[in-house]
Formats: C-alpha cells, sequence, structure tokens
C-alpha cells in the first residue's frame, strides 16, 4: 500500500510540476480544468447524485460555468482582474459560511444536507480554485506562486502531522475529522510562517506581507480538508472515488487546495506583494 501510494505520489508530482513549468496560460488553465471536473464528477457522488447521467449533467454544468468564467474574467491574458477579484471574493465568503458549518456539524447538516444544495457547494469549491490556479498562473512569475500555494499547504499538513502525532491531545473537530488536534493545527501553522520566513528572506519580499498573505491560506487549507471530511462523513463515504491508487480520489488530494489558492489569490490580489 504505502509503494503504491508514493509511486502515485510521484507521478502526480511529476504531472503536475511539467504542466505548471512548461505549459502556456490557456494550456495551463485547460489543465487545471480538467482536474476539476474530474473532481466534480466525484463531488457529485458525494452530494447523492447517483445516476450518471445526474453526475454527466453535473459536469457539463461546471464545464459551462468555467467556460463562462473564462470569457468574463480574460483569464487567459490576465486583463480583466476586478472581475475575478470580485469571484475570488465570492469564494472566500463562501469558505467563512463553511467554517460556521464546519465548526457546527453534525447540526449544520441540517441546511446544507439535501443532495441539490450540496451539489451547490460544490460549485462553491470547485469554480474559484480553478480561477484561482488560473488568475495566479497569469502573473508575473505565476508558476512559482502557485508552487507556493503547494508548499503552503504541504507545510500545513505535515507540520500537523508530526505536531499532531507527537503531541496530540485536544480534538480540533471531533465530530469531523477525529484524528486531527489543535496541537497538530498550531503545528502546522508554525511550519507556515516558517515557509513564509523562508521565502520573504530568499526572494527580498516584505516579512510582514508574505506572513499576511501565507498564514491566512494555511489555515484555509485546514478548512478546505474539513469541509470535504465532514461531506464524506454525512454521506457516510471514506473516500471520494479510486481514482488514484493509495490515495483515493481527486477531490481527496485537492481538498485544502480549493480553499487555500483562492485565499492565496485574494490576498495577493489585494495587496502589492510579488515575488
Amino acid at each position: 500500500m504505502l509503494k503504491q501510494r508514493v509511486i502515485t505520489a510521484i507521478i502526480l508530482a511529476v504531472v503536475f510540476l511539467a504542466a505548471l513549468f512548461k505549459l502556456p496560460l490557456p494550456l495551463f488553465s485547460a489543465f487545471i480544468a480538467t482536474v476539476v471536473l474530474i473532481a466534480a464528477w466525484e463531488w457529485a457522488n458525494l452530494s447523492g447524485l447517483s445516476k450518471i447521467w445526474q453526475r454527466t449533467a453535473y459536469v457539463i454544468l461546471i464545464a459551462s460555468v468555467l467556460a463562462l468564467s473564462a470569457y468574463v474574467t480574460h483569464n487567459f491574458d490576465g486583463t480583466n482582474a476586478d472581475v475575478s477579484k470580485a469571484i475570488l471574493m465570492a469564494g472566500c465568503l463562501w469558505w467563512a459560511i463553511a467554517l460556521l458549518w464546519v465548526q457546527s456539524y453534525p447540526g449544520s447538516a441540517m441546511l446544507w444536507g439535501s443532495r441539490w444544495f450540496k451539489a451547490i457547494m460544490g460549485m462553491a469549491v470547485l469554480i474559484p480554485t480553478w480561477l484561482a490556479f488560473s488568475y495566479l498562473r497569469a502573473q508575473s512569475s505565476g508558476a512559482w506562486l502557485i508552487l507556493i500555494v503547494v508548499l503552503i499547504v504541504a507545510c500545513a499538513d505535515i507540520g500537523a502531522y508530526f505536531s499532531g502525532k507527537a503531541l496530540g491531545k485536544h480534538k480540533l473537530a471531533p465530530a469531523v475529522s477525529p484524528g486531527k488536534s489543535w496541537e497538530g493545527f498550531w503545528g502546522g501553522m508554525f511550519s507556515c510562517v516558517l515557509l513564509a520566513v523562508a521565502i520573504a528572506l530568499l526572494a527580498e519580499v516584505s516579512m510582514l506581507a508574505t506572513l499576511a498573505i501565507i498564514i491566512p491560506a494555511g489555515l484555509a487549507s485546514v478548512l478546505g480538508d474539513l469541509l470535504e471530511s465532514m461531506v464524506k462523513r454525512q454521506r457516510g463515504i471514506k473516500d471520494s472515488s479510486r481514482l488514484l491508487p493509495g490515495h483515493g480520489g481527486v477531490l481527496d488530494r485537492v481538498d485544502s487546495l480549493t480553499a487555500a489558492a483562492p485565499v492565496f489569490a485574494l490576498a495577493m490580489s489585494l495587496s502589492d506583494w510579488s515575488l
């Protein structure tokens, strides 16, 4: 199992890095759209859309909204940043609502537990994710900005794992993800702080601005993980799919990114911070 997991992780990393650094913006946006549409298929299953035609219709709907978003934001040339910021802001507002639902689960399931409401939730999760990646990639040093987002998620996850394993006593969200602890959470955030310090020193950019962008993204990455865990728990499903050997589904790999990327992109767009 571990060997299979490692092999899959290496393949995913190579494919992603090749797409990130080698593909021009339109093709990279199409690559991310493909990932999002696979995730949309999995989210349809989490939502309870069990029939093939329902999932297909959901994927087509997401694809149509992505195409419309690409048109209105001009994301292939980055000329309509104001619209992109507005959509990213709406996406971040959604995550603020999601935080309240995660905190109040299982009681909150009365509000969002229907399959059609969960399908709408999926749109709020996936569409800003695609836009955030496309928006970041359109910036100067865009590939490196996206790599930073990935590193934020990795630091939050790895820091939480080791500190939680060594010190974890107080449950972070026992009804949603019993294995997560507050000690792990703070360990993950400390790792993000170290990452921010390293980036600020290496890139010779403002330390305070770097912290102000990376820490919220790190916090959001935890929320992204918890939200998918909440929906899976309510649905009674362990993994979003079995597409990735040893890893579950695409959603299981990108859940943290779905929150971290929009928060990072919005924070960066509202500041003058750049590499």
